[in-house]
């Protein structure tokens, strides 16, 4: 298909006078159908034409540098929309660079999905050795929530259908769609191709928990002395945000908000423990978890961690998610807002109520932490060169100014000390590593939340972290988004002052002015060596709403091996360093 018959036929996907229709047009008239209104990818045989179709149709097309960017960005759009995400890939090597994303999105239970063009059947099987050749749907089955691959241009429409139910219903995910390249060439009837499209209804309906199952739940929670409610991405994803809040605060339990469930309520809330997790973790009796899994970020429930006698309730819409680590006592099975609505419906004024003596607890033990924090926080502020915490507090002070900002992070020491240092107070506003703990996803994230909602994105990111996306900063520019990204150089990975005992640099040793980088591509660079300075260039960048970066030089020694993580380093012989 050439560019002409391109721009000749771009309203209905109509070739030429005879009402031809082929696979490209299909494509997208599936997409349109099914109001998709962003595609993230990257061009190239087959699918360059495609991604011209759908520029020219009206769906915006956000070209990447990168497959595995572009699928991140796609993942968070899901997340951010409820809508599957949708990258758009070539064939082998650029569909498994995306496949690091279409992962990742699974592992979080974000809807996305994957479509890549691929080569042709008939090769492939026979191993002929054909141009990037794969197969591509048994590499991705493996990977991803599910997998479909088109054989037939009048099976587009049924395809794109299965990939968008598919991502979206039950718990969410990616889904990989396989397109070989003849049948996005292939030539059909218009009519025949049009009636082979149809949109998808309800794809992800209500699930209502039983009622035995909600008075099973309040009952445990009405008996607990020691009660704990834990909000997930999860619960998050679900917005349900009013009814989350009219529960939490209903029955004035204690809750603990999960990096990515930050802002559901406001962080400085009376109820919420993020200050004092250990301790409430611990001591807690009766935990309920919305929207939040018992896997590793969680300690997997087990003591010492956890108090080893504690009951828990589970709120999650996959069945199979339960008992997974521990027993749950009280499973809800449904969706976050059916369930909590239910909950708020079925529970009887004062019958849950939280002891007096366990509040004392966790406000005593809460308001040590801060101070503790704070005398940190303090030091910080003057310390020479700057430390981590002096930056953070100064990008906290002006995103305070900046509530509808979002909020991208990821790193080692980057990720735990911004996700202990800045509140949220707006739900759905921070974005990271998640589940899989995965670097490279900080442009994608960012240009997604800057595409999907129009309102400005600081990204904070760890040097190395960086590194992994480093490049989207041309495709932030290229679409002038209001992206800041704050990088916090340390010049290493988790720190710079590690030597080496060879002629080599050691091998945490990394080394940019990243201020530079960005000019290079249009955008505003700015260095910052002292919080002051930090905040400046913030303001200011934020005032400008356009592509900027500013690298905040941090004291080398500044930064713990693996950040929080680092008793998940294997213990051997000590390596010297």
């Amino acid at each position: 298909m050439t560019t002409a018959s391109l721009q000749e036929s771009e309203a209905g996907g109509v070739v030429g006078a005879g009402k031809l229709t082929d696979g490209i047009h299909l494509v997208v008239d599936a997409l349109k159908l099914n109001e998709v209104d962003a595609i993230y990818g990257v061009v190239g045989i087959p699918i360059t034409d495609l991604a011209r179709l759908a520029q020219a149709s009206g769906i915006r097309y956000i070209g990447f540098r990168h497959e595995s960017a572009a699928g991140h960005a796609a993942a968070a759009a899901g997340f951010l929309t409820k809508k599957p995400g949708i990258c758009l890939t070539v064939s082998a090597p650029g569909f498994l660079n995306g496949l690091v994303a279409l992962a990742n999105a699974t592992v979080n239970c974000f809807p996305m999905v994957q479509i890549s063009g691929s080569s042709e059947r008939h090769l492939v099987d026979l191993q002929r050795g054909d141009y990037e050749e794969m197969d591509q749907l048994a590499a991705a089955r493996q990977f991803a929530k599910a997998a479909y691959r088109v054989h037939r241009a009048e099976d587009i429409g049924r395809g794109v259908a299965r990939a968008i139910r598919t991502a979206v219903s039950g718990r969410p995910g990616g889904v990989y769609l396989d397109i070989p390249a003849a049948v996005l060439g292939e030539v059909i009837d218009a009519d025949l191709g049009a009636a082979s499209l149809w949109q998808v209804v309800d794809p992800a309906p209500r699930q209502v928990p039983e009622p035995s199952a909600l008075d099973r739940a309040i009952e445990l929670l009405a008996g607990a002395q020691r009660p704990l409610v834990v909000l997930g991405k999860g619960a998050a994803y679900a917005q349900a945000d009013d009814e989350i809040r009219q529960f939490v605060e209903l029955t004035g339990v204690p809750y603990l908000p999960m990096s990515m469930a930050k802002g559901l309520l406001p962080d400085d809330h009376p109820q919420s423990v993020a200050s004092t997790r250990s301790l409430a973790l611990r001591r807690a009796d009766v935990v309920m978890l919305v929207g939040a899994r018992l896997n590793w970020l969680l300690g997997h429930g087990d003591a010492p961690q956890w108090n080893p006698d504690a009951k828990f309730i589970q709120v999650d819409i996959a069945s199979t998610e339960l008992d997974s680590n521990q027993p749950i006592a009280a499973p809800l099975v449904g969706d976050v807002g059916s369930v909590m609505q239910a909950l708020i419906e079925r529970t009887k004024p004062g019958q849950i109520t939280v002891p007096t003596q366990w509040r004392d607890e966790l406000s005593a033990r809460s308001a040590a932490n801060v101070d503790k924090m704070a005398k940190r926080l303090k030091a910080a502020e003057t310390a020479h060169p700057m430390k981590f915490l002096g930056a953070l507090q100064a990008i906290r002070d002006v995103l305070a100014e900046n509530p509808q900002a979002y909020v991208v992070n990821e790193g080692a020491n980057a990720l735990d000390l911004a996700r202990n240092t800045i509140g949220m107070r707006v739900p759905r506003h921070r974005l990271d590593s998640g589940t899989w703990g995965v670097m490279g996803i900080g442009m994608g994230f960012a240009i997604a939340a800057a595409v999907e909602s129009g309102d400005p994105v600081v990204a904070i990111e760890g040097d190395s972290a960086f590194g992994f996306s480093g490049m989207e900063i041309e495709t932030i520019c290229r679409y002038n988004l209001p992206v800041v990204t704050v990088v916090l150089n340390n010049s290493g990975v988790y720190r710079g002052d590690d030597a080496s005992p060879s002629g080599d640099p050691a091998p945490t040793a990394l080394r940019a002015r990243h201020d530079v980088m960005i000019t290079a591509f249009g955008g505003k660079g700015y260095r910052a060596t002292t919080p002051e300075e930090v905040t400046a260039a913030l303001r200011e960048a934020l005032a400008l709403r356009q592509p900027a970066l500013i690298d905040c030089v941090i004291d080398p020694t500044d930064g713990t091996e693996s950040g929080n993580i680092a008793h998940l380093n294997p213990k051997g012989i000590t390596v010297q360093r």
